[in-house]
């Protein structure tokens, strides 16, 4: 087993959950490359990583993801993650990920001054980067914007833009032209997403039908084949863990 491809996740510390979700890590110590789809979880991931010993180091950020994508982990490919909630992107990162939907921007390889020797184990790298982080947490943060997050992440997605916009006092415009000009996609189009994520847990439990708020079940199984690439039957299979999000969720 010390020989396959393994992730690990951490929760992060309290005082960043506003901001971070997860710290984890991905090894891949065998000498064979690994093939997985990436499902859009919604989240924004920044990674460091470094895909063999004799490669270079490099430091990406990952912006929003609306569709599975194929791809390979090398052999010997160790990586850490720090995944984060959308309001990072305005309030820790700031910058604008609007550009980088479905895919990613190289970031300077000194980037919050971590290196290779910083990639030995997730809760060294875990204690740098809450450090790191602490230090950019902002003094305030706009209440609408904190209360809409709460609102979407509690309710799974499943509450309505005019809800949404009604229980925080924002207009559902201005909210589409923040999601739109921050991240790149709708608040509808986000909350779908969240809602996919929501019913893997169920699909990793061996529920293969609606347990939220779907039309019916014709209208599950073209969202989960939407985000995933496959029918929940064969999503919940797993083959080869190829869908990493749902082998962590089955692992917990």
């Amino acid at each position: 087993m010390e020989h396959e491809f393994y992730c690990q996740f951490i929760k992060p510390d309290p005082s960043l959950d506003l901001f971070v979700e997860n710290i984890g890590m991905f090894h891949n110590p065998s000498d064979k490359a690994k093939e997985v789809v990436v499902m859009p979880d919604g989240r924004v991931d920044l990674f460091f990583m470094q895909n063999g010993k004799d490669d270079p180091f490099a430091t990406f950020l990952i912006g929003l993801e609306t569709e599975p994508e194929q791809r390979t982990i090398p052999s010997g490919t160790l990586a850490f993650v720090v995944s984060f909630r959308p309001l990072a992107v305005e309030y820790i990162l700031h910058t604008s990920i609007a550009d980088l939907l479905n895919t990613a921007r190289a970031l300077p390889d000194d980037f919050w001054n971590l290196s290779v020797n910083d990639l030995t184990h997730l809760d060294l790298f875990a204690k740098k980067i809450t450090q790191k982080i602490t230090q950019l947490l902002p003094e305030t943060v706009d209440e609408r914007k904190r209360k809409l997050f709460d609102l979407i992440y509690s309710s799974n997605g499943e509450m309505s833009v005019k809800e949404l916009s009604e229980r925080t006092g924002w207009s559902s415009r201005q909210i589409n032209r923040y999601f739109n000009q921050q991240f790149g996609l709708s608040l509808k189009a986000y909350c779908t997403i969240l809602r996919f994520r929501e019913s893997l847990k169920h699909i990793a439990e061996g529920q293969l039908f609606p347990e939220l708020n779907f039309t019916d079940q014709t209208h599950f199984i073209k969202e989960i084949k939407k985000f995933s690439g496959v029918p929940p039957k064969e999503l919940s299979q797993n083959k080869n863990d190829r869908f990493i999000l749902l082998s962590v969720l089955k692992q917990k």
